[in-house]
């Protein structure tokens, strides 16, 4: 098993939507190909739940924000939005 070192983590508040997403590919792939020394690995699973938290946080948020520009004027939602048919 080869101990090479993970990519420098990234700021993740420092990154767009996009590229912290492409950076938590890039750790998912990194972390299936299993060539990192244990505490390399850990240290980039922990930066990938980290981005992977924020991502959460940002498409909730998107999701709240694209209900209320759907709700009418009495505060009912025009239609419902199903993030799951996507």
């Amino acid at each position: 098993m080869a101990n090479a070192d993970p990519p420098a983590p990234l700021e993740p508040l420092a990154l767009s939507f996009e590229d912290a997403l492409e950076r938590l590919e890039a750790i998912v792939d990194r972390l299936e190909r299993g060539d990192l020394a244990l505490e390399n690995a850990l240290a980039t699973f922990e930066e990938g739940v980290g981005l992977s938290r924020r991502l959460g946080e940002q498409l909730g948020g998107a999701e709240r924000r694209v209900e209320e520009l759907l709700r009418d004027g009495a505060g009912q939602t025009t239609r419902p939005l199903d993030l799951e048919s996507e």
